[in-house]
């Protein structure tokens, strides 16, 4: 069976402390932070659809900002990683969720 997982970059901009902590909870729940507002998630269709109805409503429409960017498996085989830290997890790699 073909894992159907793929990569995604999920990046924010959120102007109220409360409201930005409650999104980056949610989103420490399925991915990894990599930067202060920048997650990367492997995840199905079902995972990243469960994920969205999460966030949304800690997200006030007229001021924040959040975006899913998803990576192909050919972007993803193209990923550069610099420096010295943990190397994330490819596609096809193994992967818990805890949900």
């Amino acid at each position: 069976m073909a894992d159907s997982r793929q990569r995604y970059v999920i990046c924010y901009d959120i102007a109220d402390d409360r409201r930005r902590r409650r999104v980056a909870e949610c989103l420490e729940g399925y991915g990894e932070r990599v930067q202060d507002s920048v997650f990367e998630a492997m995840l199905d269709r079902r995972l990243l659809d469960k994920l969205m109805e999460l966030v949304k409503p800690n997200l006030d429409d007229g001021e924040d900002r959040l975006v899913i960017y998803s990576l192909c498996r050919a972007c993803d085989g193209r990923r550069i990683d610099l420096g010295v830290a943990a190397a994330a997890p490819r596609v096809g790699d193994p992967l818990v969720i805890i949900v």
